[in-house]
């Protein structure tokens, strides 16, 4: 049920007050630090943002996806550590749950991640198996009353502080989507183990690292909605939901992205005049804001789209291909347009320039959300 339009603007402002006040005098430290202090973590839980997309009867926000995504913008605008720290519990570290789990997984997880009290993360990418995702090797073997897993899981997103993880397990052969199944595995189960934190281009203050699963035994209350096979269909219904999570993010990017470029050719001075005078700044600057433009109306239409209860397949593709390549083209332009300032590490640019590069990967990669377009049109005979 959407909030009225009142309580919606005022979260909204609550959010980007939160993100300009608080959360952007903290970018340089959590960047050089590699982590977010344990205050502003509470402070998000306090505001709510690990509860967004559960419902209030488990303790969350329960917006709607347009809702959502309208929060999204606004966490956008800083550095995207901050938002990565909830985004799991927003996306797919809880929709399994919400999608396919049963009364009592609902119940026993779900208001622990939408306080935040409860790190969630999902365990899907493996060494031999990214884009390919029914080639992974991870295997659930059935023994006794439970199963036993075994297997590494690679690049996962809040590992290092997670408390429940969403894990896909092979439990069938074959390429099957019914051979793969999904488990709720708790971090102090034994015969899970972490790697070291993984060094990235980008992303500082968002761990991620290897799980590894040897002779992990989990009861047969894990098995997400108490059933085998639920695990790929799941997954990818999962990341139809955080495609357009993701797209959004984009967004807010590109906006902080534009506005640190509008900021910097007012005041930069060449020729005795701003360089925001000259004609072919002014059409880098007008590219990144049509494009930007129309990167939020896709990602509305898709929002609206899944409210109403259409398929989105397609178009949560759409607008996260066009979004994260658009945010790519904003980034290069921003760089630009700062000249050697922005190939400096004390402005935010440079930064940006680097986390924005990961969203082309995952949850999606550009060339796989290519296909996924091209085989529902094909399938459907229509457009988006």
């Amino acid at each position: 049920m959407a909030l009225d339009s009142q309580t919606m603007t005022l979260l909204l402002d609550s959010v980007r007050r939160f993100v300009r006040e608080r959360l952007m005098p903290l970018e340089a430290a959590v960047a050089e630090a590699d982590e977010i202090p344990a205050a502003v973590v509470d402070e998000m839980r306090e505001l709510g943002l690990f509860g967004l997309s559960i419902a209030e009867s488990y303790g969350g926000l329960g917006l709607t996806m347009e809702e959502e995504v309208r929060v999204v913008f606004e966490l956008g605008y800083t550095s995207p550590a901050f938002r990565s720290i909830a985004g799991t519990n927003i996306g797919i570290g809880s929709q399994a749950i919400v999608l396919a789990g049963t009364d009592e997984q609902r119940s026993s997880y779900l208001p622990r991640l939408a306080s935040g009290e409860l790190i969630g993360s999902f365990a899907l990418t493996e060494p031999e198996a990214g884009s390919d995702a029914l080639s992974l090797r991870t295997r659930a073997t059935r023994s006794g009353d439970g199963y036993v897993i075994d297997g590494t899981k690679r690049f996962i997103t809040n590992a290092p502080i997670a408390g429940l993880f969403t894990v896909m397990a092979r439990t069938g052969d074959g390429r099957s989507a019914d051979a793969i199944s999904c488990y709720l595995v708790e971090a102090n189960t034994p015969g899970l183990l972490l790697g070291k934190r993984d060094r990235k281009m980008g992303h500082a203050g968002s761990p991620t690292c290897d799980v590894v699963f040897d002779g992990c035994r989990v009861p047969a209350s894990a098995l997400l909605g108490g059933v085998e096979g639920l695990g790929f269909r799941t997954a990818m219904r999962v990341l139809d939901k955080g495609r357009l999570h993701i797209a959004a993010l984009c967004v807010g990017a590109a906006r902080r992205l534009i506005d640190e470029s509008l900021r910097y050719a007012s005041q930069r001075r060449q020729f005795e005049r701003p360089i925001s005078d000259f004609q072919l700044v002014q059409a880098m600057l007008a590219d990144s804001e049509t494009e930007a433009y129309a990167a939020r109306s896709m990602v509305l239409d898709a929002a609206r789209q899944r409210d109403r209860g259409e398929p989105t397949t397609m178009t949560a593709a759409c607008a996260k291909l066009f979004s994260s390549e658009m945010v790519g083209r904003v980034a290069d332009r921003a760089v630009q347009i700062h000249g050697g300032a922005g190939y400096m590490a004390e402005y935010p640019i440079e930064r940006f320039y680097r986390d924005v590069r990961l969203f082309r990967i995952y949850e999606g990669t550009s060339q796989i959300l290519q296909l996924v377009i091209a085989r529902e049109a094909l399938k459907t005979g229509t457009g988006a």
